[in-house]
């Protein structure tokens, strides 16, 4: 499992990310250990409380665990991630929350430890986290038999695609995946040695580089958006400066957008507008067969949920009902009857649990089959999207580029005279 955490502060803003059911198919609160509350707000409400008897302001823990994209992984394997790990880091006995997400096809856990030590009144240090969680990462999915990616056999290749929440957001609101805009920055990055190819490189694809108001480099699509170079590329502010030099001669952003307010017309905005909501109406059946999924799944869950509440219910009466009373349980607690009886019901209440959890995990595994054909329709379709886009970015830029020289649209015009003659 890639295994991805950090500590952090907002467990109200924790609470809320992780039981959110809007932007997952699935949510499930598999375990709180260790508080008195039995939902995640009040848990984490908790922590922050005994957090203020100390000078910790970083007081949770939290990680990520995310099996390959081909693997659905059972409760009992992120369970025994999650003791392993605390075990690795000094987290041991903690309080903890364990939730699991189901998107696009995917299963993944989350993981939330307290890192204030409640006997002592001091915050757990948990130094070098970052390395150990990479070695156990590799454990884990050496363990299981998975492939290792290539960061792990490594140590070190970092994958270009990844990203910032705050980067993911900020595609999000834009409509486009954001990997589809990193792959854009770091392609022009690796194609040009100076500002001017950058630039050039930058705009085929719908961005403008432009400089920034501390004077570093940015770029703004068609709409006005802003995206950091450095942020966009996975590089630091001085390899930017170093390749590039000094952005005075670039526009503001300020002049960008009214450059690009000027130039793009209302008919290429249009053709723009008509895209979008074209991809949009496209996107909406499959969005519609995704909900009516989500719903039909999260009935069956419910439905199982309840048909073993009602059964454990019933077969703990049936082991109660085992236990002797009166008189006769005198005896039997005298004899050890009692106490057999006991390590019975303890054996079978085991054995039931762990039934449950495997009929959980069957129709999970069942429903994320049927989710994964759905994704690949999806993925199928935003593919052809991405491709839709760079067409009419081409066009975009074609015509932006004659607006900027009138005398290319003049001879443009005349080559096309002279091709009408000559036929």
């Amino acid at each position: 499992m890639i295994l991805k955490a950090s500590q952090r502060s907002g467990a109200a803003a924790l609470a809320d990310h992780l039981m959110n059911s809007l932007d997952n198919d699935h949510v499930e609160l598999l375990e709180t250990r260790g508080f008195m509350a039995e939902d995640l707000h009040g848990a984490f409400a908790e922590v922050y409380a005994i957090s203020k008897a100390t000078r910790c302001r970083q007081f949770l823990f939290s990680l990520s665990l995310n099996p390959p994209q081909d693997h659905v992984a059972s409760e009992d394997q992120f369970l025994d991630a999650a003791d392993r790990i605390e075990e690795r880091l000094g987290l041991g006995g903690q309080p903890r929350a364990i939730v699991i997400h189901e998107k696009e096809g995917r299963r993944h856990a989350h993981v939330v430890w307290s890192r204030i030590d409640g006997a002592e009144l001091k915050a757990i240090n948990l130094p070098h986290f970052k390395n150990k969680l990479r070695d156990l990462s590799r454990d884990l999915f050496l363990d299981h038999g998975w492939e290792l990616p290539k960061g792990l056999q490594s140590y070190g290749v970092k994958s270009p695609l990844n990203f910032t929440l705050k980067e993911w957001q900020q595609a999000k609101r834009t409509g486009i995946d954001p990997r589809e805009i990193k792959q854009i920055f770091q392609s022009a990055w690796e194609r040009s040695d100076s500002q001017t190819g950058f630039k050039n490189a930058l705009e085929e694809r719908g961005y403008f580089l432009a400089k920034g108001d501390r004077r570093g480099f940015v770029a703004l699509d068609v709409d006005g958006n802003l995206y950091s170079i450095p942020k966009w590329t996975d590089l630091k502010s001085k390899e930017v400066r170093a390749r590039f030099g000094d952005p005075g001669s670039l526009p503001s952003v300020a002049e960008t957008r009214a450059d690009l307010n000027r130039k793009v017309t209302h008919q290429m905005r249009g053709y723009i507008d008509e895209i979008k909501s074209r991809q949009t109406q496209a996107r909406e059946p499959l969005r519609d067969e995704h909900r009516a999924m989500k719903a039909a799944h999260r009935a069956e869950r419910k439905k199982l949920k309840e048909g073993q509440s009602n059964r454990w219910q019933e077969e703990t009466k049936a082991r109660s009902a085992r236990l002797n009373k009166g008189l006769r349980g005198i005896f039997d607690r005298l004899t050890g009857a009692a106490q057999h009886t006991r390590r019975k019901n303890e054996r079978e209440a085991y054995k039931c649990a762990k039934r449950d959890q495997a009929q959980r995990d069957r129709l999970v595994v069942a429903q994320m089959k049927e989710r994964k054909k759905l994704q690949k329709r999806m993925q199928k379709l935003r593919e052809k999207q991405i491709q839709d886009r760079h067409i009419m970015m081409r066009d975009l830029i074609a015509s932006l580029r004659r607006l900027r020289n009138p005398d290319q649209l003049q001879r443009d015009r005349q080559r096309r005279r002279t091709r009408g003659l000559s036929r």
